[in-house]
């Protein structure tokens, strides 16, 4: 691939890094959001479905823009959503911290 190939997809890349910036940083406030409820033990189905989507979409679009380790905690967050059974607020600390360096890795795309 020549430069003037490799310039034209990385414009485009940043190109699709804003026009999705605000959605992924909406999807990391409410996997926060839906930490703290986890830690008050009123989590709903609803709001499992909601967060395991949430953590599918940001898998995909993190590996999409090469954040490997942010495709990594994505779906491990999905996983623990996607559970049958309500995580417990044992897990609420590590859902806000896995949550929190989500939020730092895109920052340090942005």
């Amino acid at each position: 691939m020549g430069t003037d190939s490799q310039s034209a997809l990385t414009a485009a890349l940043d190109r699709l890094w804003t026009q999705f910036l605000p959605q992924m940083q909406a999807r990391v406030e409410l996997l926060q959001a839906i930490a703290q409820t986890v830690a008050m033990q009123k989590l709903s189905d609803e709001q499992k479905q909601t967060a395991s989507a949430a953590a599918h979409k940001l898998a995909g679009v993190l590996g999409t823009f090469g954040l490997s380790s942010g495709t990594e905690l994505a779906r491990e967050l999905e996983l623990i959503y996607s559970r049958a059974d309500c995580p417990g607020p044992e897990l609420a600390e590590k859902l806000a911290s896995s949550a929190r360096e989500l939020k730092a890795i895109i920052a340090s795309r942005a």
